[in-house]
């Protein structure tokens, strides 16, 4: 970690966590988060208006505790970075608000950066410098997509994307069919591990000949494995919820997986990026080496805690806008609850006034009333 490194702030609140986190350069120096997911557990889902006013109630905490933790002072921020999109309205807007009146009142720059191209850019904090390019698989509650990234900072290309649920929000709703609560994702990772993989045949989707080689599909498969669950209580026979979590979860990483490593070869790329809140699954990432290393991949996987929603990606992002000497956002920058991934930065003025959205802007506001 060198010193003339850029260090900078980055804040995410695009669904339930607030997170902030500080990097220097490559370097992780903080990593702070205040998650709802508890509050949300009781209505089996992410409520937007909740998730709002607890990003806005944990967000100067949050700060505070990240600058702690990082031993720096605000004023010595080389830069400030928010996800701007996409994500849940609301909750972008608390995060998109709080970094314009830090910047303003430090008189930092601004960087307001992409939810998905800032999941590709937190694996630098771990595994060092992305190739150029990096092919990634990003996989979480609201999407599952192919990415090929020649420059993470200007340049990313989608190869594929779901068509309907992604991979996180079938793992959501056959929790809920098979009552084991909310998020779905790490119960059924812990109750496949003792499950039957090969128990049920459930349906592969967008696999065949003639269907998109990089898109994916998962609402036949939720479908299938919430009637075949219905067919056994109907019958009155117990449902092999170990078998079926083993089953379920076998049938989303073989596409996953079987997907990603053909667009590497497909575009001539010697590794995979894999990230986002399913890439903590254990199963995801042992099938994923396990393909990779018989295709002659190397595979680069975040460690769990950087893969769900968090600050530190944010800042990784904004640190290589920095370091790339890329203009920073203005006071009009907006959160965009459908910022496509090609657009990794987003200046401001420019893109507000290409899109046919009405979003709040900062307010004249006092630099002796804001936090330093």
């Amino acid at each position: 970690m060198a010193a003339d490194e850029p260090l900078v702030l980055g804040i995410e609140t695009s669904c339930d966590e607030t997170g902030v986190g500080i990097v220097r350069g490559t370097t992780l120096l903080a990593d702070a988060v205040a998650s709802s997911v508890d509050t949300h557990a009781r209505f089996g889902g992410v409520v937007p208006e909740i998730a709002s006013r607890a990003h806005l109630e944990a967000m100067v905490p949050t700060i505070e505790r990240a600058l702690k933790q990082a031993g720096v002072s605000a004023r010595d921020l080389d830069g400030i970075a928010v996800t701007s999109g996409p994500g849940l309205a609301g909750a972008l807007l608390v995060g998109v608000s709080a970094a314009k009146a830090y910047a303003y009142a430090l008189g930092k720059p601004l960087y307001g950066v992409n939810h998905l191209a800032s999941h590709i850019c937190v694996d630098q904090l771990e595994h060092g410098p992305l190739p150029e390019p990096t092919m990634a698989l990003l996989v979480s509650g609201g999407h599952s997509s192919l990415l090929l990234a020649p420059d993470i900072t200007s340049d990313v290309r989608p190869l594929g994307a779901t068509i309907d649920d992604a991979a996180g929000e079938a793992f959501d709703k056959i929790a809920r069919v098979l009552h084991l609560g909310f998020p779905g994702g790490p119960v059924i990772d812990r109750l496949a591990k003792e499950g039957d993989p090969k128990a049920i045949a459930f349906p592969r989707g967008l696999t065949g000949p003639r269907d998109a080689p990089y898109d994916f599909s998962f609402s036949g498969l939720k479908t299938s494995v919430a009637r075949w669950i219905e067919a056994k209580r109907a019958a009155g026979e117990e449902v092999p919820v170990r078998d079926v979590a083993a089953s379920f979860q076998e049938a989303v990483v073989d596409v996953l997986t079987r997907k990603a490593v053909r667009a590497c070869k497909d575009e001539g790329v010697d590794h995979l990026m894999i990230g986002g809140g399913v890439a903590a699954n254990s199963r995801l990432r042992a099938l994923a080496q396990e393909r990779c290393e018989r295709a002659g991949i190397r595979l680069r996987v975040p460690r769990p805690g950087l893969c769900t929603d968090n600050g530190a990606m944010v800042a990784a992002l904004g640190a290589e806008m920095v370091a790339r000497n890329r203009r920073p956002s203005d006071l009009e920058l907006s959160a965009d609850s459908s910022l496509p991934v090609t657009e990794p930065h987003v200046p401001g003025t420019a893109h507000a006034h290409a899109h046919a959205h009405d979003h709040d802007h900062v307010h004249e506001i006092s630099k002796d009333n804001l936090y330093s």
